[in-house]
């Protein structure tokens, strides 16, 4: 497929990474959105090729932008350049990056996880809010993670504004959807500890024994985790509070109890 140029916004392919902003879209094609050059050249050093690459003038000469390029045109995808007007409605930002790729989405089955792969994994109950998401999936790349479970009705991992949180680990860290119900099956053969954060809990975080490979279950932003998901863990803690908020951000908390289980 040859590059081509495009100056139009009721151009079909602008039109359709255009609607990657929706779920229901997402879903329906499998797709996602990722901007800017660092990410995409993540992805691709992570063997994710672009479906489909679109760059802006301004990014022609940059050294990355050619070998994204290249890979994309040999992974079979589509090179285009566009307008800024259109880099601007593809990323819904004022000032968009001058780079934007859009990929296949990628789940690992629950039950391709190895749990000797790694020294920690990292499961979400429920989880709500996509920069929440976003954050614990970079968290769990820099902390040498696993995997990240999403156990339950949880947001996109794919959405915009998850994939600009994780700052390119979303290629990175492998991404593993499951129900209440499988997830708590494939728990019952887990090696190590499950590890669970419990307001009622009466040990410290910092003072709990925790056996390798640790799997750390967070709740979601409200409610924590609920009765029927803390009986999975074999280890509840709670973070102490030292001052007068009485709680941390979820993706804060998540990256407390990761290093904690990794010390």
């Amino acid at each position: 497929m040859s590059d081509r140029t495009v100056t139009s916004l009721t151009n079909p392919t602008v039109k359709a990474v255009r609607a990657l902003h929706l779920r229901k879209e997402r879903d329906e094609t499998g797709l996602f959105v990722a901007e800017g050059l660092k990410i995409v050249t993540e992805a691709i050093e992570t063997g994710h090729a672009p479906a489909i690459l679109m760059y802006g003038a301004e990014a022609t000469t940059h050294p990355l932008l050619r070998q994204a390029m290249a890979a994309t045109r040999a992974g079979g995808g589509e090179v285009i350049e566009v307008t800024q007007e259109i880099l601007a409605k593809v990323s819904r930002r004022d000032n968009p990056q001058a780079v934007v790729g859009v990929f296949h989405q990628v789940f690992m089955p629950l039950e391709a996880l190895a749990p000797s792969a790694a020294p920690c994994f990292v499961a979400l109950h429920r989880v709500r809010d996509p920069g929440n998401l976003g954050t614990i999936v970079r968290t769990a790349d820099a902390a040498g993670c696993g995997a990240v479970i999403l156990v339950g009705e949880c947001c996109d991992p794919f959405s915009v504004e998850a994939v600009r949180a994780t700052m390119g680990s979303v290629f990175a860290v492998p991404i593993v959807r499951a129900t209440e119900e499988a997830f708590a099956a494939w728990r019952a053969r887990w090696p190590g500890s499950v590890i669970g954060t419990l307001l009622t809990a009466t040990m410290a975080h910092h003072q709990a024994t925790y056996a390798k490979p640790a799997l750390v279950f967070m709740g979601n932003e409200q409610q924590g985790l609920t009765p029927e998901m803390a009986a999975l863990c074999d280890v509840n803690v709670k973070i102490p509070m030292r001052g007068r908020a009485d709680s941390l951000n979820l993706s804060v908390a998540t990256g407390v109890m990761i290093y904690a289980a990794t010390a």
